[in-house]
């Protein structure tokens, strides 16, 4: 552990890693709803049937019209439903980025590592957590939702727009100032306690 310490670069990945771990959760629990929410439409069935009978019956023979507008109502209902879940998740990345940096100064990740966010007033906060959320889910959110509405040419775009944006914001850790794009954009920097002799002041390092 000491010698992890020892290694900022190390331990703002571990903090990320953590908080994406956390975000993944989030994910997760949101698949687990949305897959419920699905198979919760086979109950609806029967009135989307019903609907759909009574369109058959009105179509004046145009059963094949009749049959597609039945199909596509369950399908745009999960269609809904996914795209909700993606949005849910943006949100909550965001909400939970902005409230921890706004209230702590710091995510669970980086509580964890003994790392903060300086300055973290709310409106640094929540820039810093526009962008990360950006980089981490948003972008790759809206991807998929393409993918979904059937856009597979520029859901493959919007991807690869994903990575570029994730990227830009890691890649500047690595600079000698360790402030990713996120701290550039909000004015902000990470920072944590190094380790010291005993006996002596730890002394304030930015990560």
């Amino acid at each position: 552990m000491p010698n992890m310490l020892r290694l900022p670069k190390l331990r703002r990945f571990l903090a990320w890693f953590i908080d994406f771990a956390l975000v993944l959760a989030a994910a997760s629990a949101l698949a687990v709803l949305t897959f419920h929410r699905i198979s919760a439409l086979v109950t609806d069935v029967p009135d989307l049937a019903t609907r759909g009978g009574w369109d058959i019956l009105t179509s004046r023979g145009d059963v094949i019209d009749a049959s597609e507008g039945f199909g596509l109502s369950l399908w745009h209902k999960v269609v809904r439903d996914v795209e909700q879940a993606f949005g849910l998740l943006v949100v909550a990345t965001f909400l939970y980025q902005w409230a921890a940096l706004a209230l702590t100064g710091c995510t669970v990740g980086k509580a964890l590592l003994g790392l903060k966010v300086t300055p973290s007033p709310p409106r640094r906060a929540a820039l810093r957590a526009a962008v990360t959320t950006t980089a981490d889910v948003a972008v790759y959110a809206l991807a998929c939702i393409l993918l979904v509405e059937g856009e597979f040419a520029l859901s493959v775009l919007v991807w690869a727009v994903a990575v570029v944006i994730f990227f830009l914001n890691a890649l500047p850790v690595l600079s000698p100032s360790r402030r990713s794009l996120a701290d550039r954009l909000a004015g902000t920097a990470v920072t944590g306690l190094g380790l010291s002799m005993p006996g002596a002041t730890p002394p304030t390092r930015t990560f």
